[in-house]
C-alpha cells in the first residue's frame, strides 16, 4: 500500500499536479544599470506595493530609480501573449503619463518601449534625466 501511495505522488509531482506557479515572464525585477532604474511587475496578479507610497494600494508594477523614492506607477495592464505587455505609467505626482510596452527578447532581456504621452524622466544628479525611448532592460534571475 505504501508503495503505491508513493508512486502515486511521484507521478504526480513529475506531471506537475503539485507544482508551485511557473516563473511567468511578467512577474519580474527587471533593471537598467546605465541609467540606474528599475521595474518591479507582477503584471498577473497586480499585488505590487509601492514602497513608502502605499497610498496606491496594489498595482500592476512601478519604474523606480536607484537610491530615490521616486517612481512611475502602472495603474492598468494588458498581458497580450507570453512576449508581450501593453501598459500605462503616471509620475507619482500625477502630473504626467503614457503609454508603453514591454516585450520580452529572451529569458534574461526586454525591451521597455515608451509610446503616446510623456517622456519618462527620472532624477539625476539635481536635474532631471529623459530615458531613452526604447531602453533594454535585464531580468534579475
Amino acid at each position: 500500500m505504501k508503495k503505491t501511495l508513493l508512486l502515486i505522488i511521484a507521478a504526480l509531482l513529475s506531471t506537475g499536479a503539485f507544482a508551485q506557479k511557473k516563473d511567468l515572464p511578467f512577474r519580474a525585477y527587471l533593471y537598467n544599470n546605465e541609467y540606474e532604474v528599475y521595474m518591479y511587475i507582477s503584471f498577473y496578479d497586480q499585488n505590487v506595493r509601492v514602497p513608502g507610497q502605499e497610498l496606491y494600494g496594489d498595482v500592476p508594477g512601478y519604474l523606480g530609480k536607484k537610491l530615490n523614492s521616486f517612481c512611475w506607477v502602472i495603474p492598468t495592464c494588458k498581458v497580450l501573449n507570453d512576449k508581450e505587455a501593453e501598459f500605462q505609467l503616471i509620475n507619482d505626482f500625477g502630473s504626467e503619463d503614457l503609454t508603453a510596452t514591454l516585450t520580452r527578447k529572451n529569458d534574461s532581456i526586454y525591451i521597455l518601449k515608451q509610446g503616446a504621452g510623456s517622456t519618462i524622466k527620472v532624477p539625476h544628479k539635481g536635474k532631471w534625466r529623459k530615458l531613452p525611448k526604447t531602453l533594454e532592460m535585464k531580468r534579475r534571475k
